[in-house]
């Protein structure tokens, strides 16, 4: 397994304004269009279905056609699981520069559902619902796929 920093989401907004990071948001579509992090490109790890969450199998590939090795990014998701995946993934791809912000969007939670650790929207920080050019069927374009 890959060594990969990870930070929580009052320092990833601090890396994005500061250092010029991106925020890759892994969740699945409708997630994402429900609310994410403000400037957010989504592309989801897995997507939702019928029967569940299945793995999307374009996920490298469009993250490599978009963003160049050494590019700086930030990967969330909903309470840190899938952007663990996800930027581990883009490591083993030959990415430099990831960074996992380890409460995602939400937060993760105990046992008994209670929050463990706040996550973007609960910590308060800026979250939209569209962001231009960034939605997953934009950057599949985007990306020839």
């Amino acid at each position: 397994m890959a060594d990969i920093k990870r930070v929580s989401p009052e320092q990833a907004k601090k890396l994005i304004e500061e250092e010029g990071y991106l925020y890759l948001d892994v969740r699945s579509e409708p997630e994402y269009a429900a609310g994410h992090p403000s400037g957010a490109h989504n592309v989801p790890l897995l997507h939702a279905g019928a029967g569940g969450m299945k793995p999307n199998p374009d996920f490298l590939d469009v993250v490599c056609a978009l963003y160049p090795k050494d590019a700086k990014i930030i990967v969330g998701c909903r309470s840190g699981q899938r952007s663990m995946r996800a930027a581990e993934a883009m490591v083993s791809a030959g990415y430099t520069a990831v960074i996992d912000q380890r409460a995602g969007f939400e937060g993760p939670r105990d046992a008994f559902g209670a929050l463990t650790e706040r996550g973007w929207g609960p910590a308060g920080l800026p979250v939209e619902t569209t962001t231009p050019g960034a939605s997953y069927a934009e950057l599949r374009q985007k990306a020839g796929r």
